[in-house]
């Protein structure tokens, strides 16, 4: 009977620690695993590129998903006219280039040419963690549950150039609504997390 509840004492000490792990270390270990793996939940193809700001940051339209350009865990691309006229990011010393550009009201706006490969990519944690100690005092609504979301935009030139951008968010999952649209920012965490350009 000793041996038991020794054996018994032990399994619950286990349980509580991975419980406890799981609950203040749950958006590290998420964060870990999405540096190897994800899971998709949508993909399309880029019809459109619209930027609404004044050079840096602002946000850059992607058919009708809307990415900001302000939260930035980097040096925040520049995006704006080429001197052969064409609408272009540039990030890290390196340019890339949309396509010529069309006016939409204030903005600049460019459609990719019928060569390139562009397309934008929405994944998901594998790895949800569990909030129950997040409270809001304003709504009373808290979520239960949060994973990261992932927009990765994906453009691909025939020349071999191609510009990769990643943007990192929260997701809520409240027990009465599902999870929320995705778009939680968390200081030094979400937001535009990655600008790649080559070669």
């Amino acid at each position: 009977m000793r041996k038991f509840l020794i054996t018994l004492a032990i399994l619950v000490g286990i349980i509580a620690a991975v419980s406890a792990t799981w609950i203040f270390g749950g958006r590290q270990l998420s964060l870990f695993i999405d540096r190897y793996r994800t899971i998709e939940t949508a993909s399309a193809r880029i019809n459109s590129i619209t930027y609404e700001g004044s050079g840096t940051g602002g946000l850059l339209r992607v058919n009708d998903l809307a990415l900001s350009l302000n939260d930035t865990n980097s040096p925040s691309p520049n995006i704006g006219s080429t001197k052969d006229d064409q609408l272009a990011l540039a990030a890290g010393g390196k340019v890339f280039a949309f396509g010529p550009p069309r006016s939409e009201a204030e903005n600049l706006a460019a459609v990719p040419p019928a060569s390139d490969d562009a397309f934008i990519e929405i994944r998901r944690s594998v790895l949800s963690w569990p909030t129950p100690f997040d409270f809001n005092f304003m709504t009373g609504h808290s979520p239960s549950w949060k994973r990261h979301i992932y927009y990765r935009l994906i453009w691909k030139k025939r020349s071999g150039a191609k510009l990769e951008m990643l943007w990192r968010y929260e997701q809520y999952f409240y027990p009465a609504n599902g999870w929320g649209s995705g778009f939680m920012t968390k200081e030094g965490s979400t937001g535009l997390v990655e600008v790649q350009i080559r070669p």
